[in-house]
């Protein structure tokens, strides 16, 4: 199958979630300073699947609508970048963002605004840290914040394109005694990947060498 060539082996994979883990490590700093208190991020497990296989995971775990921070990245390897909530969390999310008991409608007009920093700050430093680690740049767009169901936001259709593929990350997410479970989600063509694991296989190379 095409999707073969793509699948991370296992040095690949601990490599992947080593660096992922340095970059959520630094959004969780970078949040710590923004929120003034204790933020702890960390991507326990990394997978390789279709958008509509990623899109029934979410499903599967998440009944409620979801809210997702949207940004387009471009360079070494390009794709799509996902920062996904269960829409119950992304409301504990801005009450720790804002520091304040705010009403059901304060909440919803203050949402957009802390959810477009938060997920600029973990999309960020997640995609600059593997680009700087892999020794490679990427430019990235403005974020912006989009809800609907899992569907909606992997972009599945009835025609049943499946082309693209997910790296998708889960993330443990704790602010302020608050848990928040969250995903990443980096939508990507099968050239993209390819490149991907190609320059993780470089960067394991490095450190080898560095080690030996």
């Amino acid at each position: 199958m095409i999707r073969d060539s793509v699948t991370l082996g296992e040095l690949e994979r601990d490599a992947l979630t080593e660096i992922v883990n340095i970059g959520v490590g630094r959004a969780a700093s970078s949040l710590r300073k923004m929120i003034g208190d204790q933020v702890t991020l960390s991507v326990p497990a990394i997978d390789i699947v279709s958008q509509r296989r990623a899109a029934r995971l979410i499903s599967e775990r998440e009944a409620a609508e979801l809210v997702a921070v949207r940004q387009d990245f471009d360079g070494a390897f390009a794709g799509r970048a996902l920062l996904i909530f269960p829409e119950s969390n992304s409301l504990e999310l801005v009450r720790a963002v804002t520091g304040e008991s705010l009403s059901a409608e304060d909440l919803a007009e203050m949402e957009r605004e802390a959810l477009t920093e938060t997920g600029n700050v973990i999309l960020n430093s997640c995609l600059a840290t593997i680009a700087n680690m892999l020794k490679r740049s990427l430019a990235m767009t403005i974020p912006e914040v989009l809800h609907g169901n899992s569907a909606a936001l992997f972009e599945i259709d009835d025609a049943g394109d499946e082309d693209g593929l997910v790296l998708f990350l889960y993330i443990d997410f704790a602010v302020r005694k608050r848990d928040i479970r969250g995903y990443i989600a980096m939508i990507m063509d099968i050239p993209s990947l390819e490149k991907l694991k190609e320059l993780l296989d470089e960067f394991i190379a490095r450190v080898v060498g560095d080690d030996g």
